[in-house]
């Protein structure tokens, strides 16, 4: 028994030596990063060149790294008590959510206004994060904010945000999304840009971080403490609120599948990194199914999240016949979610592709013979119950572009596919959609103007550069039964 049990740790950890993507270091320039980096590689993952065991095993934390001397001088030196974050989250007309992360064990609130949180303790259970949120505040407002930290105040320039506007209020406003985020430090300054562009949110639509090590919880908080730390995207979620879904790359390896239930010893624990990680309003509408979709409201825009990982059927698991992409309970969800919804803009936020063409014969998108049934289903049920201004977007391919699925029986379903913020590999673009770009980095927007009669939303794609590289606009009434 023990033999077997030592050869199939053997064959997991060789399998995770060859899939999983080795962090990225050359041309890195952030004084930080260049001090931090190469002292939490080798002490989580072993070696930048492949994955080794790391000094505190596939569990290893924050927790572990406080406890060492000369990381604790690295700290000092860059002032870093506030380790990670701030990153806002489930802003609301009235309300936001801020995440930290401390270097150790500490408490903290978070000041906007006349307006005071309640005190938040970051612990090790949490690997010392906490969120807390701070209410009664006005829509569509303008604030900056400050952070009280075991007694000291920090201040930044980035500490701002303006919160959601109210349903009904004729505001213009945009979102942005992306997808192919891996840490690239040559690529990072897109985070810059993009926030000069002042999105009210950012959509991660998974490959958020290139992890690709489905066992090794130590590896995964490295991928998220790296990015997290370097200065551009700090400031960037500083003043942009965050969601986020997972994909292939951030939740296991590369076209991975969760299968259904929670057997698999891996899941729960990967979940719990990416909760620890992130500042979505929830995860999952119930607790008994856990996952990473959720939805949120943005005036007359509804959002919904969508998990295509965590519980898609494993086509390497015979036994496996369920045909899904989301898991029956999410599907579920989303169906009665759609059907109540008052928004007038509906966005299906998917990891993978839409579209019958979009992806390489399916095989790793909604096209796929043991998904598009399901998909099939969503777009009926808009028919059905005569659901008017939905629109997709989606990630995976590294390339942007705009598909139309027309609809016997309904309007046009256009896809706004954009999945390229700092990966530095393109996918060949593809003839059969509406337009088709994959030079350079960019990231997709999503412009709502509500300001008149007839309401729009422009999908925007913007390079690393803040230039335009295409748009398309359409009204509600082309997206209307």
């Amino acid at each position: 028994m023990m033999m077997r049990y030592g050869l199939c740790l053997l064959v997991s950890m060789f399998a995770v030596t060859l899939v999983a993507k080795p962090p990225l270091t050359d041309g890195e320039t952030d004084p930080v990063m260049l001090d931090l980096d190469p002292y939490l590689i080798k002490a989580m993952r072993g070696s930048a060149v492949k994955i080794l065991p790391g000094r505190f095993g596939s569990e290893g934390s924050l927790v572990d790294l406080v406890k060492e001397p000369a990381f604790k001088k690295l700290v000092a030196k860059h002032e870093l008590k506030l380790f990670n974050g701030p990153m806002l989250g489930a802003v609301t007309p009235t309300s936001v959510r801020i995440w930290v992360r401390t270097a150790g064990a500490a408490s903290f609130q978070v000041v906007v206004g006349d307006q005071l949180s309640e005190l938040v303790a970051t612990t090790e259970q949490s690997d010392f994060t906490g969120i807390a949120m701070v209410e009664g505040l006005k829509p569509f407002m303008q604030y900056t904010y400050k952070i009280l930290l075991d007694g000291d105040e920090l201040t930044d320039p980035s500490f701002r945000f303006r919160t959601y506007p109210s349903p009904g209020m004729h505001q213009k406003y945009a979102v942005a999304f992306g997808s192919g985020a891996r840490y690239v430090p040559p690529k990072e300054g897109i985070w810059s840009v993009m926030a000069a562009s002042e999105p009210l949110a950012y959509l991660g639509l998974g490959d958020n971080v290139y992890i690709d090590a489905t066992d090794r919880r130590d590896v995964q908080r490295l991928h998220y403490y790296r990015r997290m730390l370097r200065k551009e995207y700090r400031q960037f979620i500083a003043q942009t609120a965050i969601y986020a879904v997972w994909d292939d790359h951030d939740m296991g390896i590369n076209d991975c599948a969760g299968g259904p239930g929670l057997d698999q010893p891996w899941k729960l624990p990967n979940l719990n990194v990416f909760q620890q990680n992130w500042n979505n309003p929830f995860y999952s509408h119930d607790p008994k199914t856990p996952g990473t979709w959720h939805n949120f409201v943005m005036g007359d825009v509804e959002f919904f999240m969508l998990d295509g990982r965590f519980y898609r059927t494993d086509s390497k698991n015979k036994k496996d016949t369920t045909n899904t992409m989301l898991g029956r309970e999410q599907k579920q969800w989303l169906l009665q979610s759609l059907k109540q919804s008052t928004a007038k803009f509906k966005v299906l936020c998917s990891g993978t592709m839409w579209h019958d063409l979009a992806d390489k014969g399916g095989k790793d998108s909604w096209a796929g013979k043991r998904f598009r049934d399901e998909r099939n289903e969503i777009f009926g049920l808009i028919n059905d119950e005569k659901i008017d201004g939905v629109v997709l977007i989606s990630g995976d391919r590294h390339r942007t572009e705009l598909w139309k699925t027309e609809r016997p029986n309904g309007y046009p379903l256009y896809e706004f596919l954009s999945a390229k913020v700092t990966n530095m590999h393109s996918h060949d673009v593809r003839k059969e959609a509406e337009w088709s770009l994959n030079e350079g980095n960019f990231w997709g927007e999503l412009g709502f103007n509500f300001s008149n009669s007839d309401p729009t939303v422009t999908f925007t794609a913007i390079n690393q550069d803040g230039a335009v590289m295409k748009a398309s606009t359409f009204r509600l009434s082309e997206l209307s039964h």
